[in-house]
């Protein structure tokens, strides 16, 4: 990996992490290795092995597992320079990882086998620590995840229990013997320069990204500022309010209108980003798009197909009844989010299904009208504007989302670096359009994933309970086509809640139009006219998320897993998108 990706995060400018200094190429001595506790946005350790002149590195949320057979997961991060094994201190907040930092024990190691760059390779560690901590066997295994990502690991407790390390040990420096608030309150290893610099434009768009996803609003550069027209309520104006209550008064020429639900406006998806065009980027969030409407102190959250949905989240709607306005309807998206701070359909469904823990929030990206005036026929700046000084002092669980940039192709780079949904482009100019979708808005997705119609299901096999896989497909033409079977992704609570809807959607005819059928004489997916006969089919009424990996080339999808039901999309809008 070299250093590369470590420098490409930080600007050494204004943190005093090592930067890294050219080293021989054989290192005398035996191999060493350093694990730092890091308070960053989530505490977790990094365990870092020095191999080929440099620190392989793996974050480990949980820390060491103690106890023989324990695994926790480890993430495979950047290498990081030799002399970073000796870094205490704090990184500023703003840089990659700030935070405070200890080393929370070093020492040396030692690889079964001899050749730990095979090892590495091969995807399995086996270790030998002698640290003033750590001391004994660990196992490191690199596993297949269901995003198919190459950095998760996990790390176990080989051959014999290690003993637990004892509580006033854990906040403890093996470097300085200080505990993590001595190191935060002495900052003597931070440093940040007194110039006055401009941002390189790459540094801006990942402060930007790292906003949206940590923090409820993203201020564009002093350079992309001046680079834009200032939003205006109207092209007549010279000049655009900076209070909420100043941009208010300002829309008492608009039309009038009571508060109600507005068929949301729709993202084309395409390829490739424009190539010209006054377009902005937003984030493409994995949640549920919602129309919130509020009406003095009543609120209701409804879906895209105007089911209401106040009653799953409670939370938002009190959010929003404190919302300085006496009527207002925004356009927004409730997510929850990972430890990443990246939004996750699985986690949300989860929260409602198992009783996940998530917290969630409403990101708020368009406002449709004001206290009685309809805002749709503004420009969208103008729309932004107006949106983001009325979310001003919300605070959580209301997130203003914001501009990210302009740069589609840079943007699209780092997005997809950080494992997110994607980008959305908008026209700076473009008015609302409710239930259309024009092209004035357009989606640029990182990962392949859209909407399908479940139309059956097969019997459980070995150990599972309730169906095997679930067969999905979409419209074409008013005829539902099939797309494939989602075996993976579900939970015993998922299979047992999805078996009863199943059961109260029988049906006794199969609902897709091409099954079974033959191509390249073979029967699609293996469903021949006798196994069609052990098939459960069900009305077309429930619609699923879905990830997977690719179309293949006869239109069925690769490596299909189950994210969750969609309760928000009508079936028959459900097409093949990609």
């Amino acid at each position: 990996m070299g250093l590369a990706e470590y420098k490409r995060k930080r600007d050494f400018k204004k943190t005093a992490e090592p930067a890294g200094k050219p080293l021989p190429k054989k290192v005398k001595g035996a191999s060493r290795f350093v694990i730092q506790k890091h308070a960053a946005r989530r505490l977790h350790y990094d365990f870092r092995l020095e191999m080929e002149g440099v620190l392989k590195s793996w974050a480990l949320p949980k820390g060491l597992p103690w106890k023989r057979g324990e695994k926790h997961l480890a993430v495979e991060v950047e290498d990081h320079p030799i002399e970073y094994e000796d870094f205490e201190g704090v990184i500023p907040e703003g840089q990659y990882g700030g935070g405070t930092v200890m080393v929370w024990d070093r020492g040396t190691y030692y690889v079964y086998g001899e050749q730990p760059l095979k090892s590495l390779r091969e995807g399995k560690l086996h270790l030998i620590l002698d640290g003033q901590k750590a001391k004994g066997e660990w196992t490191l295994v690199r596993i297949r995840s269901r995003d198919d990502a190459k950095n998760q690991w996990l790390i176990l407790k080989t051959a014999t229990d290690a003993k637990p390390i004892s509580q006033k040990l854990e906040d403890q420096s093996v470097k300085t013997g200080r505990t993590m608030k001595q190191i935060a309150e002495a900052r003597d290893a931070e440093w940040e320069s007194n110039r006055q610099t401009d941002e390189s434009p790459t540094s801006q768009f990942k402060a930007r990204i790292r906003e949206a996803m940590e923090k409820k609003a993203v201020i564009p550069s002093k350079v992309e500022k001046s680079r834009r027209k200032t939003s205006r309520l109207s092209a007549r104006d010279p000049s655009t309010p900076k209070s909420f209550e100043a941009q208010h008064d300002r829309l008492a020429d608009l039309r009038s209108v009571k508060a109600r639900f507005i068929e949301p406006m729709k993202a084309k998806l395409v390829e490739k980003p424009p190539a010209t065009g006054g377009w902005i980027y937003e984030l493409k969030f994995d949640g549920i798009r919602l129309i919130a409407v509020k009406r003095d102190k009543k609120v209701s959250l409804f879906s895209r197909n105007q089911n209401d949905l106040s009653p799953r989240f409670p939370e938002i709607v009190e959010a929003i009844k404190n919302l300085p306005a006496r009527e207002c309807v925004i356009d927004g998206e409730v997510v929850a989010l990972d430890d990443e701070g990246r939004s996750s359909f699985q986690l949300l469904q989860a929260r409602e299904i198992e009783g996940g823990k998530s917290p969630i929030y409403f990101y708020a990206f368009d406002l449709l009208q004001l206290d009685g005036k309809s805002l749709i026929g503004l420009p969208l700046e103008a729309r932004k504007n107006v949106l983001e000084k009325l979310c001003a002092n919300a605070g959580d669980p209301i997130r203003y989302s914001g501009a990210i940039g302009s740069d589609a192709k840079r943007l699209l780079q780092e997005v997809k670096h950080r494992g997110l949904e994607g980008i959305i482009g908008k026209q700076r100019t473009s008015v609302y359009e409710p239930g259309r979708r024009g092209g004035a808005w357009i989606k640029l997705k990182c990962v392949n994933e859209q909407e399908f119609v479940i139309g059956g299901y097969t019997p459980p096999q070995g150990a599972r309970k309730h169906f095997g896989a679930i067969l999905v497909g979409y419209y074409d033409n008013n005829k539902m086509v099939f797309a494939g079977k989602v075996g993976t992704g579900f939970t015993a609570k998922s299979l047992s809640m999805l078996h009863k809807r199943f059961q109260k959607e029988a049906r006794d005819d199969c609902p897709f139009v091409d099954l079974p059928s033959k191509q390249n004489g073979q029967w699609v997916q293996g469903i021949t006219p006798s196994m069609m006969k052990k098939m459960h089919w069900v009305n077309p009424k429930l619609v699923a998320q879905i990830k997977f990996a690719e179309w293949t080339r006869d239109g069925k999808l690769r490596a299909p897993v189950f994210l969750g039901l969609r309760e928000d999309k009508k079936p028959i809008d459900v097409i093949r998108e990609g």
